[in-house]
Formats: C-alpha cells, sequence, structure tokens
C-alpha cells in the first residue's frame, strides 16, 4: 500500500510516497522484509532533500548500543546502491523490547548519486539547513542510541532551473529503501525439534546484497503489483455501499502483513503470525480467525501458510491435549509450544477456528471459471501440480514469469488441480480434522465454562456465539472428509451439526424471538453473532435454495448424488443450515442496538470490537451495513488516538480505550469479511442473502430518534 505526504508552496512541490507492496501474485516479493520511500520534487527552483534514520530502528531499548557500517555496491552499468547498516552492537536473538526486535539489521540504501554522513544528530541536521550539503563522511565512534545520537542520512540535491527568472516546471525524484534483514527469522518447535528458521527469501537469493540489489531494482515491477491490487481492492469495496470502505480496508491490509514472517523454503512455506500489543502470542489461532477474510481475498495461499506450523507441530505429538492448541509460544519470535498442555483454555474457540478455516481453504481451490474463483488473484499462472509427497500441496517450486515479471506464483487451484491439491492437503493430516471435530461433538452444543477469543471479557459457559461456532466447525468436518471421499464422515458429522444447531436455536434465541442471547441462561441478554459469518462464508446458507447447484465445492468435484427429481430445493423445508430468521432478527438488532462509533459486541459493555463488527455487518441487510461501516468511519474520523488501527474501542463517550489497549493488531483482517464474501461460493454467496433485503421486522425505527428507546441491559426477551 502506498502513502504520500506532500509540501507545496506556489514555487515547488515535494511528494514524499512510502510504499510497502502488498503483492498476492508472488509470494517471493511479499516475503522480502523491505519498503521503497521515493521523494518526488517539481518546480522552477532547486531544492535539496535530507533525510535520516536514528537507532532506534534497532532495538526498543534507547539505552542499548549500536554499531554501524556503509556499503556500496554496483548494481550494473554505472548504477550503484549506497547502504547504511545499523544493529545492536549485542543482538538478543528471538528477544523483543516493547514490541520490538533486538536482533536483526537495518539496511537503509540510496542510489550512489546521493550524498551520505553519519554523526551526532545535533551537528549535521543544521549544518544541512545551512550548507544544503553532506560530508561524504562516517563517524566511526559506536555508542548508545541517544548518546549524542548517532543519526544516518542521506541527502540529494535537485538543479530544476538554474535561472530563477524561468518559468520552467520540472520534475525530478530519488528513490530510498528500508530493510530490517533478520536470519534466523524465529524458533520453531518443528517435527525435526527446535528449529531455528530462516527467511523464506534467503531460497531465492544468496546474500543479503543480492536481495538489496533485486528489491531497489524491481521497484517499477513491485510498484505495478501493488497498484493492481489497490485498484482491484477499491473497487470492490466500493460495492458495498459505503465510500469510506475504501479507506478502512486500504488502511488495514499493510497492518495485517505487518504482523507476519515468511519462513522455511519453497518446498515448504511458512507464515509466522505475531499477536502484536495484546501479549505477544504466536500464532495465536484466534488471531489468526479474524484476520482470515484478508488472506482469503488477497493469496489463500498464505492462510494455509499461517495453518502450516500448528499442523506440523501437533502432528509431531509435541502437544497433550485433544482439542486444537491456543498459541504455538507465549510470546513471538519464540515457538516452543505447550508441552506441558498449559496454553490458555479456549478448546470450543480454537477448533471451530481451525476447522472453519480449514473447509475455507478447501473451497477456495474449487472453481470452475476464473470469475468464480474465490481471489481475483488465484486462477493466474499454470495449472502444474506438485506431487512429491514430501512437499507442501502448496509448494513455490514452480514460480513463472509473466509479460516480463519473474517470481510470480502458479495457480491457486481451479480445474482438477484443486482436487488433487485438497487431497494432498487433507490427507497428511486428516486424523487431526477429526479429532478436533470429535471434541466439538462433545463440548460444543452447551459449552462449559471457558473463555472464547473475546478473552478481555471473562470466561462464561453456555456462550451462544461460541456454541454455534463450534457447530459449524462440526458441519465443516463434513466438507473435509468429502476431500477423501470418506462419506461415513461426512454423513455422521453432517446428522450432528444438523441435529446440533436445531438444538442450538431453541437455546439461544430470546424468548419473543427478536435477537441471539448473550449466553442461554442469561435472559434479557444479547450478542452480536459474528460466528454467522461462517456459516454463509462457507456457503451453508445456500443448501436447499436454487443456488446450491451453481456452488464449485467438493461435493461436485466428487460427483454428489444428485437430487432425486421433483425435488424444489426452493420450497425445501430446509434452507440454509442456520435458518434465515436468524440472520434477519440479527440484521434487525443491530440497527437497534448500534451506537454512535460502532456496534457493541454484546450487552455487558458498551465497547466494540471491530473485526467482529465487520464479519457481522457482511451477513446483515445493505443497510444496516452502510450504518456500521459509517459508525467505523465517524470512530477514525472524530476520535483522538493518535496510534494504529485499534481493533477495540468505546462506541460513545470519546471512544476511547476501554482499559486494555490494543493497536495495530493483525485481527483487522477481518475488516475484509465483507470483500471475501463477495467472492465467496463461486460469487453466489451474497445472492444467497438477498432475504434480508425484504421488509425488515424494525422497519423505520430510528436509535437515533428521541422518542425510540431501546433498554439494553434490562427486562426479559
Amino acid at each position: 500500500m502506498e502513502q504520500m505526504a506532500n509540501v507545496l508552496d506556489w514555487r515547488r512541490e515535494v511528494v514524499i510516497s512510502f510504499l510497502s507492496p502488498i503483492t498476492p501474485t508472488s509470494t517471493l516479493r511479499q516475503s522480502i522484509p523491505a519498503s521503497y520511500m521515493t521523494v518526488y520534487v517539481s518546480g522552477g527552483f532547486n531544492v535539496d532533500i535530507y533525510v535520516d534514520i536514528n537507532g532506534q530502528w534497532a532495538s526498543g531499548d534507547r539505552g542499548s548500543r549500536i554499531v554501524w557500517d556503509f556499503d556500496q555496491q554496483q548494481l550494473g552499468g554505472d548504477k550503484a546502491l549506497k547502504t547504511w547498516k545499523i544493529r545492536r552492537e549485542t543482538e538478543q536473538l528471538f528477544s523483543e523490547i516493547r514490541d520490538q526486535a533486538e536482533w536483526g539489521t537495518l539496511h537503509f540504501s540510496a542510489p550512489s548519486d546521493v550524498r551520505h554522513e553519519s554523526g551526532t544528530s545535533g551537528l549535521i541536521r543544521p549544518r544541512f539547513a545551512r550548507t544544503g550539503t553532506l560530508q561524504n563522511a562516517i563517524d566511526e565512534d559506536f555508542r548508545g542510541i541517544m548518546e549524542e545520537e548517532p543519526v544516518f542520512a542521506f541527502a540529494k540535491s535537485f538543479s530544476l532551473n538554474s535561472s530563477s527568472a524561468s518559468s520552467t516546471h520540472s520534475v525530478d525524484s530519488v528513490m530510498f529503501t528500508i530493510a530490517h534483514i533478520q536470519d534466523p527469522v524465529v524458533q520453531f518447535a518443528a517435527e525435526r525439534g527446535l528449529t531455528f528458521m530462516r527467511p523464506l527469501w534467503a531460497s531465492w537469493f544468496s546474500s543479503v546484497e543480492s536481495l538489496l540489489a533485486f528489491h531497489y531494482l524491481d521497484f517499477h515491477n513491485a510498484a505495478t503489483l501493488a497498484s493492481n491490487y489497490s485498484t482491484q481492492l477499491a473497487k470492490d469495496a466500493y460495492v458495498s455501499g459505503a465510500d469510506d470502505y475504501v479507506d478502512i480496508v486500504a488502511l488495514t491490509a499493510r497492518q495485517v502483513m505487518g504482523a507476519t514472517s515468511f519462513a522455511g523454503t519453497p518446498d515448504n512455506p511458512i507464515l509466522f503470525l505475531k499477536e502484536i500489543s495484546s501479549n505477544g502470542n504466536s500464532q495465536t489461532i484466534d488471531v489468526i480467525f479474524p484476520a482470515f477474510p484478508f488472506f482469503l481475498y488477497t493469496n489463500p495461499r498464505w492462510l494455509a501458510y499461517l495453518l502450516e506450523p500448528i499442523i506440523e507441530h501437533t502432528l509431531s505429538g509435541q502437544y497433550p491435549n485433544k482439542y486444537a492448541l491456543h498459541d504455538l509460544g507465549t510470546h513471538f519470535p519464540n515457538m516452543t509450544g505447550h508441552p506441558d498442555g498449559r496454553d490458555e483454555y479456549m478448546p470450543v474457540e480454537e477448533c471451530g477456528n481451525i476447522l472453519i478455516m480449514g473447509l475455507a481453504i478447501v473451497n477456495s481451490l474449487f472453481y470452475d471459471t476464473d470469475v468464480a474463483a474465490g481471489s481475483h488473484w488465484a486462477s493466474l499462472g499454470s495449472q502444474s501440480f506438485d506431487a512429491n509427497p514430501t512437499t507442501s500441496a502448496f509448494s513455490l517450486n514452480d514460480l513463472e514469469e509473466r509479460e516480463g515479471v519473474f517470481g510470480l506464483d502458479d495457480s491457486w487451484g481451479g480445474s482438477t488441480k484443486g482436487l488433487k491439491q485438497a487431497q494432498k492437503w487433507v490427507t497428511r493430516s486428516y486424523r487431526l480434522w477429526k479429532q478436533w471435530t470429535g471434541y466439538l461433538v462433545e463440548f460444543s452444543l452447551e459449552p462449559d465454562h471457558q473463555l472464547s477469543t473475546d478473552d478481555f471479557a471473562g470466561p462464561l459457559q453456555l456462550q451462544t456465539n461460541l456454541a454455534l461456532k463450534g457447530i459449524i466447525g462440526i458441519k465443516a468436518m463434513e466438507g473435509i472428509a468429502n476431500v477423501i471421499d470418506n462419506k461415513e464422515d461426512a454423513k455422521n458429522f453432517k446428522n450432528i451439526s444438523e441435529t446440533y444447531v436445531s438444538k442450538w436455536e431453541e437455546f439461544g434465541i430470546s424468548r419473543d424471538g427478536s435477537h441471539a442471547k448473550l449466553a442461554y441462561d442469561w435472559y434479557g441478554s444479547w450478542t452480536t453473532l459474528y460466528n454467522l459469518y461462517a456459516d454463509a462464508l462457507l456457503c451453508f446458507h445456500l443448501e436447499g435454495t436454487s443456488l446450491s447447484s451453481s456452488v464449485s465445492t467438493v461435493e461436485h468435484h466428487n460427483h454428489q448424488k444428485p437430487l432425486e427429481p421433483g425435488f424444489d430445493t426452493q420450497n425445501s423445508n430446509s434452507t440454509g443450515f442456520v435458518s434465515q430468521h436468524v440472520y434477519k432478527i440479527q440484521s434487525d438488532w443491530y440497527h437497534a442496538v448500534r451506537q454512535r462509533y460502532g456496534l457493541p459486541l454484546d450487552s455487558r459493555h458498551l465497547y466494540t470490537k471491530t473485526d467482529w463488527e465487520f464479519f457481522a455487518a457482511a451477513v446483515t441487510s445493505k443497510s444496516v451495513r452502510s450504518e456500521i461501516l459509517e459508525s467505523v468511519a465517524k470512530w477514525l474520523n472524530e476520535t483522538s488516538t493518535d496510534r494504529p488501527f485499534t481493533d477495540l474501542h468505546e462506541t460513545e463517550g470519546d471512544g476511547g480505550f476501554p482499559g486494555a489497549h490494543f493497536m495495530a493488531r493483525p485481527v483487522t483482517g477481518g475488516h475484509f469479511a465483507f470483500l471475501t464474501l463477495g467472492k465467496a461460493c463461486g460469487g453466489n454467496a451474497m445472492d444467497g442473502l438477498a432475504f434480508l433485503e425484504d421488509e425488515s421486522l424494525l422497519k423505520g425505527a430510528d436509535p437515533w430518534d428521541e422518542d425510540f428507546v431501546l433498554d439494553l441491559g434490562a427486562g426479559e426477551l
């Protein structure tokens, strides 16, 4: 994504452009931990540009001693690259201070025609302000970050016009790159034991210097690929009916990728994820889950890479419990697991999450046409399939060159390749999927006293929303079993899930039938039923409707028995897995309880979780969805926080933090929920929700009308 800052007067304009590319067609480029900063100048006068960085990029402790070096390398022809290299004098491997890595080297690069200098900030900056130049000198007195603050500077002089009397308007630019290079990136309790994981880019580049050179020279390609993504993202977001959604998802995208680190090899790529700000857990399943709409929309293989370390670790026998683990390590980047089984206790939550994501990955592999693909970029590339049993079902061994651009991924699924990939992926880990489902069969219909993903709200028994997630997880196992043509398991879990969802509606809906309760036994309560989103995303809501036959899923590829002649899907008693009535009452309820800055999480508090707001909004009527999106935009525009996008804030008052200060977390990938749903089920998912546009149960009710009164906590409903 690209950000720009302008400095403008009547004589000259300076535009500073920051580009951290998101390239869904190129995992190779996405794995490079580097960004571009380009300064564009225009006008009729000469101008001198200065930029520096200090040691705070190398450590979260301002008292740390740092060392530095300066390097120049040829790029071919008359091009060369200057690079500052800064790191801690004593690196602390796999350690962080204030969420900042204490190992690795920062590389700050510029073309060879700029001037450079390192030294004390209080001397270099004022001297440049007076003279407009640097001395090409290197301060060799290594010291602390704030000890006579050392800075590492570049300067560029632009001669736009030698004559101030001329009206000629000239344009020029200079590009810098910033890279933070770590090798290794994490330690991981893999099948082979505790392993120092190398960065994925190291499989393609023999040295840091070759990586930096490729990245610098690749700007045009990277910018083109990123622009393609940004343009499509804006187009799809605009369809939501709320203009602000375009800005919200653009703001979100880079924040999600900023929490990840690619590792492994092209044979077996892995994507590691850090929770950030809440507690720093590693590979937390209930953090991946709210983020997963972003990955499904952008590049589903990255979601598979996120689940890979969880699957590998659990298959190796290093986690003793029968349910899915909460995370792979207490603090990133230490993926050392929980061999004692004492990770945070969210068994129904995590089993439901990973089963839903598992089937979402499988479904994304099945499509018959480019338009029906779940991601715009999935069908690009060759249909070659890596049948090697020792490599990932989603290996990166067949990178391609298309339209003169090197290093592009092959296609994701499609045609017969999708079935082969799905079978290879599921077969390896089938016993885990079945084990996790078995836990849900035993414990999801009436969950005991435990946490959900919203652990800050505390544990609660018989949570309606949590139970729904578990039941949808059981239903998801039906689809996973069908991948390997295990008809017995598929039939069993189908029957169980259908029995459970019928009982769930009986237990979880209020007595007057107007909304879902927070807990089965908490009368007068209500909840944002965000787990309903999974029912629609996995296309369960299309069952029994005229749209079900148009969806390309594993059942169709496995030649599922057709419906009996004369069966009328439109008038069947069974319409959808979760009944349409539940969708309608929740949509109307959200309209009634929405506050100034959004939709509260439930009746206990007025705070919201933005990821779950977007999950919920995606399965509401267009008008309610627009209301919720506009509330989030209002919060962004009106409130005073200067921190990165939070996912937890108050919906009234000043819209501030409710105690916990969550920020910059990857869970904001949930803001992509509507975009992902729009591409799901062969593009039919939203059509399957058309019934929501019928007359609403609360038509005409305006929550801001002084005559409209709703008690959020009292009474029995």
